[in-house]
């Protein structure tokens, strides 16, 4: 589906050159009363997206990632020693921990998403909550609204609290919305959390993302 142009504004050049300089804002500063939990707005969708989504939805597969290269592998083991160590306040448990992080990589991987972008949006979006419910229903990590569930999925609006099946559905949803925003990563956050056009919301992802990123990477 093609989508217009994303219009110019001051918050957008304002966060673009933000972005750019590495200096986002933190996820919390300077908004009182942000809004943190997703809201996406359901909209038509034609046919052929629809089946798409729902393809890329049903397409189980369990998180185990392959390596053509031993490097990558070790690249791998070493992000995952690292992401977890910086999630044990947040999640105690080794293993509970350890599974969210290689669900969270596979998903992200698999829908061309950058694994700091989505840990930076779960962080703003549920603050690593798994049964996390907003004010406007949306469920679990990535605060999915149930709608997308019977748009896309098998109409269980239950199963959005499974740790695989809502990050699926969290970065699918992303990945749709980038496409419609032509790679507008500033547009697609703020559709997905219901405030496209807006500073607030990208700035406190993006600001999230850092704490994400590993050694080096910008």
């Amino acid at each position: 589906m093609s989508a217009a142009p994303a219009p110019a504004c001051p918050h957008r050049r304002a966060w673009l050159r933000a972005a750019a300089a590495g200096v986002a804002a933190g996820p919390l500063a300077g908004w009182p009363g942000l809004a943190l939990a997703g809201r996406q707005a359901e909209e038509p969708l034609a046919d052929a997206v629809r089946t798409a989504l729902s393809a890329s939805i049903a397409n189980s597969a369990p998180p185990q990632p392959r390596f053509d290269r031993i490097e990558d592998r070790i690249a791998y083991l070493r992000w995952l020693g690292e992401m977890s160590d910086r999630l044990k306040k947040r999640k105690s448990e080794r293993q509970t921990r350890i599974e969210f992080l290689e669900t969270l990589w596979y998903e992200s991987k698999r829908a061309s998403l950058e694994p700091a972008l989505v840990l930076g949006l779960v962080q703003v979006e549920s603050g690593f909550r798994k049964y996390a419910i907003s004010v406007a229903g949306a469920r679990g990590y990535m605060q999915v609204m149930p709608f997308w569930a019977r748009v896309i999925g098998d109409g269980d609006a239950s199963r959005l609290f499974h740790m695989q099946t809502n990050l699926r559905f969290g970065c699918v949803i992303l990945r749709h919305y980038l496409e419609r925003e032509r790679g507008d990563l500033f547009m697609a956050l703020g559709r997905y959390n219901g405030s496209r056009g807006r500073a607030e919301y990208p700035n406190a992802v993006m600001g999230a993302r850092r704490q994400w990123l590993m050694p080096g990477q910008t």
